[in-house]
Order: C-alpha cells, then sequence, then structure tokens
C-alpha cells in the first residue's frame, strides 16, 4: 500500500518551511522553524509506519498487528522537541531582556576573520612569528638530555627527603 500523498506533501512543507525559519536571525522563527522541523518529521514517523492495524501488545481481535517503533519514535521526538523548545524560549527571553531584541547578533571574531579573508591575508604561524635564530636546535630535545633532566630531578628529590 502506498503512503498518503497528501501526508508526504505535508511533511515536505513542514520541514522545508522549519529549514527557512531556521536560517533567519530571530530567535524567535528559528524557535518557530525548529518546532516545525520536529513536527513534520513526527507526521513522517507516522506516514512511515504504515497503515493502520490492532494494537501491538493485546492479542485480541483479527487482521494485521501495528508496527509500535514508529510511534515510540514519534513520542521519544515529542518530548525531546518539547525540551529542547523549553530550553530554546528561556535562551531567546533572557536575549531579550540583555539586548532588547531577539536577533541573533554577529561574533566580533567572526567578523574579524571575515574582513581579514576579504584582505587575503594570512595568518602568522609559529614558523614566521619567530625568527630563525630564535628556533631551537634539533639536538636541544635529545632523548639524552631528557633522561638527564628526569634524573637530576630524581636526585633532587631524594636530597630533599633525606
Amino acid at each position: 500500500m502506498s503512503p498518503n500523498l497528501i501526508l508526504v506533501i505535508v511533511v515536505g512543507v513542514m520541514v522545508g518551511s522549519g529549514v527557512i525559519l531556521v536560517l533567519e536571525r530571530s530567535l524567535t522563527r528559528i524557535l518557530v522553524g525548529f518546532v516545525l522541523i520536529g513536527n513534520g518529521l513526527n507526521v513522517l514517523f507516522l506516514v512511515a509506519s504504515g497503515p493502520a492495524g490492532r494494537a501491538p501488545l493485546i492479542d485480541v481481535g483479527e487482521g494485521p498487528m501495528s508496527d509500535p517503533l514508529p510511534q515510540a519514535m514519534a513520542l521519544t521526538a515529542i518530548v525531546i522537541t518539547l525540551g529542547v523548545t523549553a530550553f530554546g524560549l528561556a535562551l531567546a527571553y533572557r536575549a531579550y531582556q540583555l539586548t532588547g531584541t531577539d536577533d541573533v547578533q554577529d561574533d566580533l571574531e567572526d567578523d574579524f576573520i571575515r574582513r581579514r579573508a576579504e584582505r587575503d591575508e594570512v595568518s602568522t604561524t609559529f614558523d614566521e612569528a619567530l625568527p630563525d635564530e630564535a628556533l631551537p636546535d634539533e639536538d636541544y630535545l635529545d632523548n639524552d638530555d631528557v633522561g638527564v633532566a628526569a634524573d637530576a630531578e630524581t636526585s633532587v628529590g631524594e636530597e630533599r627527603r633525606r
């Protein structure tokens, strides 16, 4: 049996609208978009579960038994969506209290990186920042030197105990 075409279109519209709203700058629109995506996926679970049947736990009646897994997944998704929505509402309310608007503001570091990319500047690395004379020699970190340093620390620790 094919899935109901109207429900498939509803899923597409809800998830598509939710994605468009999540890409907005207003926290309330982002929250509404998240709720639309969650509800669209719940409808998708119900469409994917197939036709209705008898109760999965009671062995009474005739006909095929319905699959309990999509129902459990939809119930879990509802609970998770409710929790994340409550957290998002608290976040949006706190942002509104602090800034007077619920728009997401640009991060200063992101703006700095964008301006630097527009000028096509390359950031300096450790090797470029230090002159060659300031870099340590290759034999500076010899294994023998590390062993001598470890032995010196051990002998100092033994002297302190005495």
